[in-house]
């Protein structure tokens, strides 16, 4: 594991969102992380196509195939 460094500011918006989404902030700014991962490897595809593809087959997305 790895530290990463944020703005107070970011730190600030994952904290809600954690809050909100009932996950700890490090689980948060994973699924960011990995959503954001995903949109750039798939820009052709939209959020929910990408919570779709990430549920059913995650390997493929990781490699930029859709």
């Amino acid at each position: 594991m790895g530290i990463v460094k944020i703005t107070d500011h970011l730190h600030e918006q994952v904290r809600l969102a954690s809050a909100t989404m009932d996950r700890s902030i490090n689980a948060q700014a994973e699924f960011w992380i990995k959503i954001g991962l995903l949109a750039e490897l798939n820009p052709h595809l939209a959020y929910n196509d990408l919570i779709n593809k990430l549920l059913l087959d995650k390997p493929d997305l990781i490699r930029g195939r859709s």
